[in-house]
């Protein structure tokens, strides 16, 4: 009797801290923004990972950090209330290559552990070709053999 009544007080404890408090959802699939292919000369290299607070407490974004300089995070300021949305904003410098980034944000929420969740971003920045119409062509149909 006792072992059943000390069982059923754990599961009901584990049941109301797993509920309460900020929880974070990311509306990208697995947390990932992928850019394609993209052209340095074309994109900006900004794109938004938005989230809500699922939770029932208000929601804290403390820190988020970029794996390196070539990608700048920015964070929202001030709380998120249960049931809004928000964004965290990053900014990719476009070298050209393959982009393969992590983003950790840091906040209060009780669904991740720790607070932490991994943000990335992938794709490939390309060297748009430039076309110069003055070079003769040799394949062009106007060219005289």
């Amino acid at each position: 009797m006792k072992k059943s009544l000390l069982i059923t007080f754990i599961l009901v404890n584990s049941a109301l801290f797993a509920q309460s408090g900020a929880k974070i959802t990311f509306k990208d699939k697995d947390n990932t923004i992928d850019y394609g292919t993209v052209s340095k000369d074309t994109d900006s290299g900004i794109r938004k990972f938005e989230f809500t607070n699922t939770g029932d407490a208000p929601l804290i974004i403390k820190d988020v950090r970029s794996t390196c300089g070539c990608t700048v995070p920015s964070k929202p300021s001030g709380e998120i209330m249960p049931g809004k949305s928000d964004v965290i904003t990053v900014k990719y410098n476009m070298n050209p290559g393959p982009i393969r980034k992590t983003i950790t944000v840091e906040s209060n929420a009780v669904n991740t552990e720790g607070g932490m969740v991994a943000l990335k971003i992938k794709g490939e920045v390309i060297v748009k070709q430039e076309v110069n119409l003055l070079e003769k062509k040799k394949d062009s149909p106007l060219l005289v053999k």
